[in-house]
């Protein structure tokens, strides 16, 4: 692994994204590493949690936007589409998975910590969808993940209003099992850890995939076309006019074409 920092302390992994350069930003590279979890923690038959995070001040700022800016052309941007696989990926890990959320944790990276079984924050994090003032829908799969922690119309309120939230907000909406000072947010992602490790991994294991079962299995039905929505709104004016806007620092002006 390149940009994943994976440690083992007996029976829990942490997993860190490690771009600290440039706020641990979800790169192509980055997603292609995510995508190979499933089946690295499907071989490893000592670890039962496993810890997402990430490195220095901040859990992600998000996709790559200086590398999406590069891909200029549909096709280009539909051939790296790792995104929707990264967060399949952490969904179908069959251990216990505790996103533990530092700092800014925006667009697909909150998609990351919705696709595990917990979550933790500091009280200084920052978690928001900002896809919409970049003039795309969310996708990755992040609508019906968010959907299902904290209900439809605050689902909406985050997704169609693109404003961050913090994390005494998301923890009284549900999205957060815990908050903790930022000091002890590994400690305390530890003690959570070592709670489900110490259960029976076979049991624990079986519970979580029938939940999801449960839970998730309609999703791909209704969402098979959310990155067809994204291509479609990839070439739209306020599209460009959003990520102009971005690179200028300024507010976009949308106009609806």
């Amino acid at each position: 692994m390149q940009y994943l920092k994976i440690e083992k302390q007996d029976a829990i992994a942490i997993v860190s994204i490690d771009r600290t350069e440039s706020m641990n930003a979800l790169s192509i590279d980055v997603l292609k590493e995510i995508c190979t979890l499933k089946e690295l923690f499907r071989e490893d038959l000592e670890t039962r949690v496993v810890i997402f995070t990430g490195e220095g001040k901040n859990f992600s700022a998000g996709a790559d936007l200086k590398e999406k800016a590069q891909l200029s052309t549909k096709l280009e941007s539909w051939r790296n589409n790792f995104g929707k696989p990264a967060i399949k990926s952490i969904l179908e890990i069959d251990q216990i998975t505790i996103a533990a959320v530092n700092g800014y944790c925006l667009g697909g990276a909150a998609c990351i910590a919705s696709a595990c079984d917990f979550r933790i924050a500091s009280e200084e994090a920052i978690l928001g969808y900002p896809e919409i003032n970049l003039g795309i829908n969310l996708n990755w799969l992040g609508l019906p993940l968010a959907v299902r922690l904290i209900g439809p119309a605050k689902a909406k309120k985050m997704v169609i209003g693109g404003k961050n939230e913090d994390a005494k907000t998301l923890f009284s909406w549900g999205f957060y099992d815990e908050i903790c000072r930022p000091e002890e947010l590994l400690i305390k992602a530890k003690e959570m850890a070592s709670l489900y490790a110490s259960k029976s991994p076979i049991a624990a294991q079986m519970i979580k995939r029938s939940v999801n079962n449960l839970v998730y299995k309609n999703d791909e039905s209704i969402m098979h076309m959310d990155y067809d929505q994204t291509l479609l709104t990839h070439e739209t004016k306020d599209r460009k006019e959003a990520v102009t806007a971005f690179f200028e620092k300024r507010e976009p002006e949308f106009k609806g074409d």
